[in-house]
């Protein structure tokens, strides 16, 4: 980034350059841990989609069970994407539908077992593959950084309704 930003101060000196080395380096290190990731998730046969959807039902306590509509709001994609994405894990086992109990009319989905299982296995790995992309930065660095982003992240996103 400092030489992209180095030729772009040549090219273009009367251009500010200076948010290209913030949101630049952001992008980079975006890219490169969604590659850290979405490997480790595939090491348990799972997406990073679905493992948002199993993460969803167990952060969802016991009996690890969300209407579709919650699991969208819950990670962020349209019921449609949700859909897919609850079709391949039905279909590995991981998670069941069923009506739902409040008006027999909706849909719920609900880890199984086998579910509940593979995602804490997963979810216990992916803390420490986190952890260890951490590393890099001193424990009060790691606090720093979260505090900014968290800042503005809050600018960014719009409050949850």
């Amino acid at each position: 980034m400092a030489r992209i930003q180095a030729e772009w101060r040549i090219e273009r000196p009367d251009v500010d350059t200076g948010p290209q080395g913030v949101i630049g380096r952001l992008h980079r290190i975006a890219n490169r841990m969604t590659g850290e990731l979405t490997t480790l998730y595939a090491k348990y046969g799972l997406t990073e989609g679905e493992f948002d959807v199993l993460a969803a039902l167990r952060r969802a306590g016991a009996p690890y069970e969300r209407a579709p509509g919650e699991i969208a709001l819950h990670t962020m994609v349209t019921t449609g994407a949700v859909t897919k994405r609850v079709d391949r894990l039905e279909q590995a086992g991981l998670v069941q539908r069923r009506r739902s109990d409040a008006d027999g009319r909706g849909r719920a989905v609900r880890l199984t077992p086998a579910g509940r299982r593979l995602f804490d296995q997963a979810f216990t790995a992916h803390m420490a593959n986190e952890r260890r992309l951490l590393e890099a930065l001193a424990p009060d660095e790691a606090a720093q950084l979260e505090r900014l982003l968290t800042t503005w992240l809050a600018v960014l996103e719009p409050p949850a309704t």
